[in-house]
């Protein structure tokens, strides 16, 4: 089973990785229009928002791949150097404490994305749902990911 969920979240990273890398093309290619219209003609309305937006998204999936490579903050050099079972206990405490707070941040996520649901952006005009919407699905692909790390160190890897 573990096995299985593995390989489910390396084809979760590698279509992220290919999302992230789009999306930071498409800023690059919003970003450079927005800055060839201020210059030469009349600024986009558009462009502005777009940017952001992509912005708030590939900040939420780029913390999904890090989560996934552990490259978040964290402090190990006291469970390191803790006698042998102690470092795996330490692992799966913080797997659980992820796992809860990504839990809980779905939650918020879900219950903002429905208060957001009547408004729409100013230039773009799509539902600001659709950009809130980036908030639980990463967490709950992050809380996935914590779910195989408590699996993992339990299983003691």
């Amino acid at each position: 089973m573990l096995a299985t969920l593995q390989r489910v979240e390396g084809v979760i990273d590698a279509v992220l990785q290919r999302i992230a890398f789009a999306g930071v093309v498409a800023l690059i290619g919003v970003m450079s229009l927005q800055i060839v219209s201020r210059l030469f003609f009349n600024a986009t309305s558009w462009s502005e928002e777009t940017a952001r937006y992509l912005l708030i998204w590939l900040t939420f999936l780029g913390a999904c791949l890090a989560f996934r490579r552990g490259r978040h903050i964290a402090v190990s050099v006291i469970a390191d150097g803790l006698p042998s079972p102690i470092p795996r206990i330490a692992k799966a405490l913080v797997a659980i404490v992820a796992l809860v707070f990504m839990i809980v941040l779905v939650w918020v996520g879900l219950d903002y994305m429905a208060l957001q649901s009547y408004q729409q952006s100013p230039a773009l005009q799509i539902p600001m749902s659709a950009v809130y919407a980036v908030m639980p699905l990463s967490a709950g692909i992050m809380g996935f990911m914590a779910f195989i790390d408590l699996l993992e160190a339990l299983a003691g890897r």
